[in-house]
Order: C-alpha cells, then sequence, then structure tokens
C-alpha cells in the first residue's frame, strides 16, 4: 500500500474555508485510490477541524524546527509527502528530502499567496497591479517552492500562465488541478424560486478579501440595493467573526450578520442570490462554486469569476461597478434570469470540476513522476541549485533554533 504525508499549514475545516473543502477533497481522493494517509500539522487545531480518525487517517501535531521531525517522518517512509502552501515547503522540504529522499514531494498552493498579496497592495495604492509588484519577497518564496517541488498543484489556468509567463516555470512542474467535485444535486431537488428569499455573503472572516468584500457589501453596495428592495435582508454567514465584523449587524437596514453556518450548503440553497464583491484575491473561489451546486445565482466582479468562467457564460453577473452590481443583484432576485443563472452553473460544474476525471489526472501525473523521478528532477537544474542553497541555509538556521530552543 502506498503512503501519503499531508504536511498542513492548518487543520482542515471544510466548513469555514475553501481551503478546507480542497484539502479534504484531496484526502479522501487518495483513499479512495488505497491509498495509506497520515496528516500532520505544527498549527493549533481551531475547533471546528474534520474527525481524520473517523475516516481512517492518522493525525498528528508535529512541531517546527524540531529534530523530532526527521524521525518521524522517517519511521513511516511515506511514498509521496503534500506540502499545504509553500510556508510548509520551507518548513520541512529539506528534511523530507534528507530522510525520505526518495519520496514525491508535491505542493498544493491553495492559491499563488503573491498574487492575492499584489493585489491587495496595488488596491491600497489605489491602481491597478503592475509586472513590478509580482517581484516582491513572497513571490521570491513561493516561486522558490515550485521550483525545489517535483509538482505544483494548481487551481488556477490564470496562475499557470502567470508561473509560465512571468517566471519561466516549466509546465512539467504544474498540474492544473481545479476543484474536483461529485455530480450535484438535480435542480428540482433544490428549493425553488419562490421558496427562497434573501441575500447572501458567505466566507471566513479572517481571509482578507472576504473581510473587505464584507465592507464594499456595508458601505457601497447593499445601501443601493436597499433603495430599489427596501424590506430586502443581507445574511452574512463565515467562520471566526471578529468583534470589528458583529457591528456592522444592523436588523433595520436588513444588514445581518449571522457568524458560523452549520451548514453551508444549506443557508446557500434557502437564499435567492450570492453577493461577493471581491476586489482582490486569487485562485478559484469556494463560495462561488458552492452557489453552482446550490443553484443559487451569484453577482461578484472580475476578480471572483477569474479563472472560473467567461463573463457571459456567469451564473449570474460579473460587475466591477458598484451600481452595475446592485442592479444585476436586484434583477436577479426578482427573477430576471434567475432560472437560465442556474442552468449555466449546471454546465460549468459538468464542464470544469468534474472529480472523476480531474482526479484520475492527477493520480496518472503522480504514478508517472514516481516512474521517473531522477530524470525529472535532474532535468529541473533551477530547482536543483534552489534545493542546494535553501536546504543548508534553513537547515543550519532550524539547527541554530533547535540548540537555542534546548538551552532555554
Amino acid at each position: 500500500m502506498q503512503k501519503l504525508l499531508i504536511i498542513g499549514y492548518v487543520w482542515p475545516e471544510p466548513n469555514s474555508s475553501a481551503a478546507g473543502t480542497r484539502m479534504m477533497t484531496l484526502i479522501k481522493l487518495f483513499l479512495e485510490r488505497g491509498w495509506q494517509l497520515r496528516f500532520a500539522s505544527p498549527a493549533q487545531r481551531g475547533g471546528h477541524e474534520v474527525d481524520l480518525a473517523a475516516l481512517g487517517v492518522a493525525s498528528d501535531e508535529i512541531a517546527l524546527n524540531n529534530i523530532s521531525f526527521d524521525h518521524y517522518v522517517a519511521d513511516y517512509s511515506p511514498d509521496m509527502v503534500l506540502f499545504d502552501r509553500f510556508m510548509m515547503e520551507e518548513q520541512f522540504g529539506w528534511r523530507v528530502e534528507q530522510c525520505c529522499p526518495s519520496a514525491l514531494r508535491v505542493l498544493d498552493t491553495e492559491d499563488l499567496h503573491f498574487l492575492r498579496d499584489a493585489r491587495h497592495r496595488a488596491l491600497k495604492r489605489g491602481r491597478s497591479v503592475e509586472a513590478g509588484d509580482y517581484c516582491s519577497d513572497m513571490a521570491k518564496r513561493e516561486v522558490a517552492a515550485i521550483f525545489r517541488s517535483d509538482l505544483t498543484l494548481m487551481i488556477s489556468s490564470v496562475e499557470c500562465e502567470l508561473l509560465t509567463s512571468q517566471f519561466s516555470v516549466p509546465p512539467s512542474l504544474l498540474l492544473y488541478s481545479p476543484f474536483m467535485l461529485p455530480p450535484p444535486r438535480p435542480l428540482e431537488a433544490l428549493p425553488a424560486f419562490e421558496q427562497r428569499r434573501h441575500f447572501i455573503s458567505i466566507g471566513n472572516f479572517r481571509h482578507a478579501p472576504n473581510w473587505d468584500a464584507v465592507l464594499q457589501l456595508k458601505q457601497k453596495v447593499w445601501p443601493l440595493i436597499r433603495r430599489q428592495l427596501p424590506e430586502a435582508e443581507l445574511h452574512i454567514y463565515g467562520a471566526y467573526p471578529p468583534k470589528k465584523a458583529t457591528e456592522l449587524h444592523q436588523p433595520k437596514q436588513g444588514f445581518l450578520v449571522k457568524g458560523w453556518a452549520e451548514d453551508a450548503q444549506q443557508v446557500v440553497s434557502d437564499s435567492r442570490v450570492l453577493l461577493a464583491p471581491l476586489r482582490f484575491g486569487a485562485g478559484q473561489k469556494g463560495k462561488l462554486v458552492e452557489a453552482m451546486q446550490c443553484g443559487t445565482p451569484s453577482v461578484t466582479t472580475s476578480v471572483g469569476a477569474e479563472a472560473m468562467a467567461s463573463l457571459e457564460g456567469w451564473p449570474g453577473a460579473v460587475c466591477d461597478d458598484w451600481q452595475d452590481f446592485a442592479d444585476a443583484a436586484v434583477a436577479l432576485y426578482r427573477g430576471e434570469g434567475w432560472q437560465q443563472s442556474r442552468l449555466r452553473g449546471r454546465a460549468l460544474l459538468s464542464d470544469r470540476y468534474d472529480a472523476q476525471q480531474l482526479g484520475d489526472a492527477l493520480m496518472a501525473k503522480v504514478t508517472e513522476l514516481a516512474a521517473s523521478i531522477e530524470q525529472h528532477r535532474q532535468s529541473n537544474f533551477i530547482g536543483l541549485m534552489l534545493r542546494h542553497h535553501h536546504h543548508k541555509s534553513t537547515q543550519y538556521m532550524a539547527q541554530w533554533i533547535e540548540a537555542k530552543n534546548r538551552q532555554s
């Protein structure tokens, strides 16, 4: 039986974030294909993490800058190690290479952190992203981790293109691997238009693009909608709402901050239109895919829809002007194009997110790499060079920190 070790940046919380859902999809895929799994993370448990033991997956807490991980990974001797985001490759990549040199080292970016960061910084400066914005320290770290890995899973085709064109990353190091979704429930089994009420917005409050979107709703979008629909309500859900978010709760204005959703799919299915006024971000947006699954039309921005569908084929509307955004939301809420939007969502799910097809492609790539791993690594000289210099410096720093911790 082949063995996979996943090193998680956080413990998977599928009800809190798209990243948690993505991680659980990967875990279930490898389980279904007969692999043995262990999940390890240096993060604190948040209280909403999934019960991995119930799935037959062992989970372990690991320490940063500690030789105990070397013994741990050597004892398990995985065939493949999956790093959840580039920070985990930075911390543990050199240890995996030293202790298990034949194991495949695969990076799952979730999305490109440096792209989201560049867009955020440009937004704060009131301008569009320029080529120079990508040359940040975060970009250097993340792209270096991609070069050092045997394979990187990319959720966005736009980000694949950015890496190959801007940073000359060889396509052989990347695999386009978006959300892998099972067939959705038939639209007839979901609440009909007449059974639904309210607008909805959903997203983890700890994720900066989501918090910014809530502020845009409060300050810009919702007043425009309420002028046309004075009795409408907007229900805002999301994990870990801070006090500054709950203070926005104003029932008289129909602006209701609900916080944690026990069943996200249920609250989205009960809503008439989902609103996602995202001004920056990266990757693909789990909330928008979830809306498609629930047969709920959505209104978002070009950033929100990026790498998910054409503007014309969007299951709802894509608008970057707030008045246009509000008008489109009101029209859908009143039923204009509502059913057609649901049908477009079903077409997108079938065309782009088929779990069987995407899962087969990932497993085929893993099998291909395992059979030619030395040749694959030798052809990636930049990766060899970066591994040599990074791993040496990281190793000595980690050993220094470990020695210092023993003395304290």
